[in-house]
């Protein structure tokens, strides 16, 4: 018999070299390592016939929610289902999950990964797959549920801890608890000062408490933990542009934007330059500067060239009004056009959740967000209105969706509609805890309502 890092039984046929590099592959995937493939290719070379390490590749041909990845993930799902008769019951729900994953039943997913970690609350794959997937699909307190749920059953003294306490404290984050995020972010930095989402986590709650100056500081100092890792610390270097931002410190952000966060030179950029992640760390930033004057410059035109090249892939419902933030700031409108109709076509073509994200929330945002790009400032309040309270089912955290939020706040300036100024401000101020004034998307606003908004 084999065992994880966690004390759970595996089904490997080859012992010790096996356990050893799925132990290697597990840590690999928590730890946002670089290296992932090579450490998966040499999981599979040792045990070919490990239903595990199939589940593995289709778990991972999933996570950078391109439809482009779907036929390997079939392939990896065929081979583990080819395999299973010889697994746990435990791999066994492993093996289904990605099933349902795969066919865009995500809710049955989630309730497999859930099921999995009610009978074994130390499966730290179901955990991080879990914790994963319902983040990028809007559902932070079913995220927050899942690590509370299986967060008794851990200690410090078993290998993985750090990433249980990274997921509880970005979960905490997402839902508006930062006392208890920051608790659990700093007893995950102080074990084990490289571990990136642990780093994420406290870098959110310090950008919506408005903790700027100690962010830079807070990410500088973390960075040399970060030669290994993958593209994951763009997003990290990404947020350091985002306190930069909040300072008004534009040349800053574009140096970071060139140098860090897109540096096209950068080998991680050049393998996977579409990665959903790093299209919305790119898209994002250069929308934020133009509403602040800050000219882009020709940087749209590779973003652009991507965002054609994957209309109608609707797998990832965040980067739909991203890709759309990419053609219209190339001035593509024909491709604009091109991507409106592939996601209103997509729509009768999913089913249950998904289809009404795409609906009710990517589709009237991405029609927002290029008719601001040209200018129809009123057309584009009409667009996004109905969204903005079904917003978080885009998936994604709060600073990434706030950008389509600034958007609707520039249109509605523009347009002159200050009732509605007046309530997306109200709705800022119930939902941050940073005041609308003290807040670069939401300064302009606020003056230009005053009364209690500018306290």
């Amino acid at each position: 018999m084999s065992y994880d890092a966690q004390g759970l039984l595996i089904s490997t046929s080859t012992g010790d070299r096996a356990s050893d590099a799925y132990r290697f592959v597990i840590d690999g995937y928590t730890h946002y390592k670089a290296d992932l493939g090579a450490r998966l290719a040499t999981l599979l070379a040792d045990d070919p016939g490990f239903a595990m390490a199939h589940v593995l590749t289709g778990y991972f041909a999933m996570m950078p929610l391109n439809a482009s990845q779907l036929g390997t993930a079939r392939q990896a799902l065929a081979q583990a289902q080819r395999f299973a008769v010889h697994a746990t019951h435990r791999e066994r729900s492993h093996v289904a999950a990605l099933a349902y994953w795969i066919e865009g039943d995500l809710d049955r997913a989630l309730s497999v990964w859930e099921e999995i970690l009610a009978v074994h609350p130390r499966d730290l794959l179901a955990l991080r797959v879990h914790h994963n997937t319902a983040f990028w699909y809007g559902l932070p307190q079913r995220m927050l549920h899942q690590v509370t749920n299986v967060m008794p059953h851990w200690s410090d003294q078993l290998p993985g801890n750090s990433t249980v306490l990274a997921c509880s404290a970005f979960a905490n984050e997402e839902c508006g608890q930062y006392d208890a995020a920051e608790k659990a972010g700093w007893a995950a930095i102080e074990s084990e000062p490289g571990n990136l989402w642990a780093t994420h986590a406290l870098t959110h709650v310090m950008e919506m408490q408005g903790r700027r100056d100690e962010g830079i500081d807070f990410l500088n100092g973390l960075e040399p933990h970060w030669d290994a890792a993958n593209n994951f610390k763009h997003h990290l270097w990404w947020h350091r542009a985002m306190f930069h931002l909040e300072r008004r410190e534009f040349d800053q952000v574009l140096d970071l934007y060139d140098q860090r966060f897109r540096n096209l030179a950068s080998p991680l950029l050049q393998a996977v330059p579409d990665l959903y992640n790093d299209v919305l760390n790119a898209t994002s930033m250069l929308s934020r500067l133009q509403l602040h004057g800050v000219a882009a410059g020709d940087r749209w035109e590779e973003l652009a060239d991507l965002g054609e090249a994957r209309i109608g892939d609707t797998l990832a419902t965040l980067t739909l009004p991203h890709w759309m933030m990419a053609l219209a700031g190339a001035e593509r409108w024909q491709a604009a056009e091109r991507l409106l109709k592939e996601i209103t076509d997509a729509v009768p073509m999913q089913r249950g959740e998904r289809q009404s994200i795409l609906q009710e929330a990517a589709l009237p945002v991405s029609r927002a967000v290029l008719f601001h790009a040209r200018r129809d400032y009123a057309a584009s309040v009409d667009a996004m209105l109905p969204a903005l309270p079904k917003m978080q089912r885009l998936g994604g955290s709060h600073a990434q969706r706030d950008v389509f939020e600034q958007v609707f706040i520039d249109a509605a300036m523009k347009s002159d509609q200050d009732d509605l100024l007046r309530h997306h401000l109200d709705r800022a101020l119930a939902t941050h805890p940073v005041a609308p004034v003290h807040r670069i998307g939401y300064t302009a606003a606020a003056r230009r309502v005053g009364g209690s908004y500018i306290q």
